[in-house]
């Protein structure tokens, strides 16, 4: 629900009041009609059929309805028609009810012609703000103003064009034709053509020192004045409507009907009626004068107050000559005659002024890429067909690298991840066998004992017992050699002795031996810590195959897409930009003596909580836009005076800047 909707219905809840003060009235009508007899009941049964056609239409025409929106001008025209109808009929069913329930209907008809209206002013303010943004890049930009100058290029050579011919045409009748008695006949065509040659050369001549003189030679220059004298038309238009739009909000439909009192007494309903009236032709002259940009705000202003005054006069002074044409009916006409006439009109011109003073459209902007495209058409085509194999090729290649991407860096690192968490045995990390150690350790106990059995040295010949073995055997798995370098270190004495022996070189075999499993044994070390991080490095594997995807589905999001939380931070991001400019027009405002706005700076802050609601409305939770719809009433209440608006603003930063940011 808009802001022109929310305020139609509260003027509507109002028409409703007194439609409900006024069955008291019809309660009476009713208890007089039943001490008729049942004759003069029956003469008067055509008297609730079009009571209750009125009644029909009055309820079409209520924003109380599940959508809460203004009804469509041919549906506001249909139930107007409904109080025409009567106008034919005899004066007999012409009752008080009846004509009540038509004050009634004209006015539910004039609240929605009224929203309708301002909607249209709302809608063609906000449409010029592109145009009036337009402009501002134009003008602060070098590079844009040139771009400018070449758009606009075709259309400023073909006006000159059309100038220089218009003026040639004229010099050249005012030369044949303005001295007919001097003119020499017979003159051959070289004469004529030289004489044509030197009226071009002289309005070429003119033209260009006219244009010196005027500074206006660089084309960038004229293009740059030609943009500022646009966006200085568009802005007053702008005005213009932002000040119609104020007007008609805070003195159209002005209905004081809160302090309760006799709602059916005459005086209030002859005022209710009066301002009916003149807020239609408020409506009808800020129609009319709003598109007229010759004027000023203060001259549209005092043209508007002036016509409503003069309107009030005559309607007062021409009440007694027009006892057959019921002012509802009147009224009635000026509602349909403003859907039909007024409105459409209004869109036409703001439409006609908006294309006129609004940024180029789509052909001028885009007539030299357009054209260098046409242009190199051919060319292009002829490079696809002369290597459309390589192309081939190149798509092939870039689905093939795009497949094996997805396949190697994504699906099969998620595999072996997966299967890491299952604890799959095929998809362990080893760098060894798992019976290498185990093998070469009991081969080194085996060594080592063998060599210390033959190298005993024990008196007699004795061998050595099993507990001596066990004992060597225990050595050797902790890694100690002793025997062995023992007999290393006693050879080397020696060597050659050693060597022919054998014993040196069987040592030195057991020390390489021993070697390995050292090696092995670090090796099983660095296999346990690989198995103990395995889900470390699946995850690890899979990153890269996994951030080169998110970063292509949030390029593509970005580029392709329009919804979700780029969305939501587009529209953040305008909200802020619009309480910025909410804040301007509180600033820079010249209030009143009784500290409110002007009537159009009250129409371009409309403007801008008009599009402040409908962004909450798609931001904000359904609880905390209702809060903020308080906020917003507070903001466009005049009455407060400008600085607790101000601080309003202030206000709703700090409260919302959760979804300011």
């Amino acid at each position: 629900m808009s802001l022109i909707v929310d305020h139609v219905r509260r003027i509507d809840e109002q028409f409703d009041r007194l439609h409900l003060a006024n069955q008291h009235l019809q309660s009476q009508i009713t208890v007089s009609h039943e001490s008729k007899s049942k004759d003069e009941i029956d003469a008067g049964a055509a008297i609730p059929s079009r009571t209750l056609s009125l009644r029909r239409a009055i309820n079409s025409l209520s924003t109380a309805g599940p959508y809460q929106r203004l009804s469509s001008t041919g549906s506001i025209q249909t139930a107007l028609q409904t109080v025409r109808s009567g106008d034919n009929e005899t004066q007999r069913s012409d009752s008080s009810i009846e004509h009540e329930l038509e004050w009634l209907l004209v006015c539910k008809a004039a609240s929605q012609v009224y929203g309708l209206v301002m909607n249209a002013l709302v809608e063609q303010t906000l449409s010029m703000s592109n145009g009036i943004w337009y402009w501002d890049s134009v003008l602060s930009s070098y590079l844009r103003g040139g771009l400018y100058a070449v758009q606009i290029s075709p259309r400023v050579l073909f006006r000159w064009t059309m100038s220089t011919y218009q003026e040639i045409q004229q010099l050249h009748w005012e030369t044949h034709h303005g001295n007919e008695n001097n003119r020499i006949s017979g003159q051959s065509t070289s004469q004529n053509w030289t004489e044509f040659y030197h009226i071009v050369q002289r309005v070429v001549r003119g033209r260009y020192l006219s244009a010196v003189r005027s500074r206006s030679l660089s084309p960038l220059m004229t293009s740059r004045a030609d943009a500022r004298a646009k966006q200085t038309r568009l802005k007053r238009f702008r005005e213009m409507n932002a000040c119609g739009l104020g007007i008609l909000m805070d003195e159209g439909l002005t209905l004081d009907l809160e302090n309760g009192g006799d709602l059916t007494s005459n005086h209030q309903r002859d005022e209710w009626k009066t301002v009916i009236s003149k807020s239609i032709t408020l409506m009808e002259t800020v129609l009319r004068n709003v598109t007229d940009l010759d004027l000023g705000t203060a001259e549209f202003e005092d043209a508007v107050f002036a016509t409503v005054e003069e309107d009030s006069e005559n309607s007062q002074q021409g009440s007694g000559r027009h006892e057959l044409s019921r002012p509802s009916i009147i009224l009635a006409n000026r509602l349909r005659a403003i859907l039909s006439d007024r409105l459409p009109m209004y869109y036409y011109t703001s439409n006609r002024l908006v294309s006129q003073y609004g940024k180029p459209s789509l052909i001028a902007r885009y007539w030299l890429p357009v054209s260098i495209m046409i242009l190199s058409t051919g060319t292009i085509f002829r490079f696809i067909i002369n290597r459309r194999a390589q192309i081939k090729i190149w798509i092939q290649d870039v689905a093939t690298t795009a497949i094996d991407f997805w396949t190697n860096w994504v699906l099969e690192p998620s595999k072996r991840v997966i299967a890491t968490i299952r604890h799959d045995k095929e998809s362990e990390i080893a760098i060894m066998s798992k019976r290498s150690l185990d093998g070469d350790r009991a081969s080194l106990e085996r060594m080592v004992v063998d060599f210390a059995v033959d190298n005993s040295n024990l008196p007699d010949g004795q061998a050595l017992d099993e507990i001596a073995v066990a004992d060597i055997r225990s050595k050797v798995r902790e890694g100690d050699l002793t025997p062995v370098l023992k007999a290393y270190e006693k050879d080397l004495r020696r060597p050659f002795v050693g060597t022919v022996r054998g014993d040196l070189i069987r040592a030195l075999l057991i020390q390489v031996q021993k070697t390995k499993v050292d090696i092995e044994v670090a090796a099983g070390g660095i296999d346990s810590l690989l198995k103990s991080q395995e889900l470390v490095f699946g995850f690890v594997g899979l990153t890269p195959g996994i951030l080169v995807c998110l970063a292509l589905g949030r390029w593509v999001g970005r580029n392709l897409g329009t919804r979700g939380a780029q969305t939501k931070l587009r529209i953040e991001g305008q909200m802020l930009r619009i309480l910025r400019n909410i804040d301007r027009i509180l600033s820079a405002s010249t209030p009143s003596n009784s500290g409110i706005l002007t009537y159009k700076e009250h129409g371009l802050l409309l403007c801008e909580v008009h599009i402040l609601r409908q962004c909450a409305h798609r931001v904000f939770p359904s609880e905390l836009y209702l809060e903020f719809l308080e906020e917003l009433n507070d903001l466009v209440d005049l009455r407060v005076g400008v600085e607790r608006q101000l601080r309003v603003v202030t206000r709703i930063r700090w409260a919302y800047r959760r979804w300011l940011q």
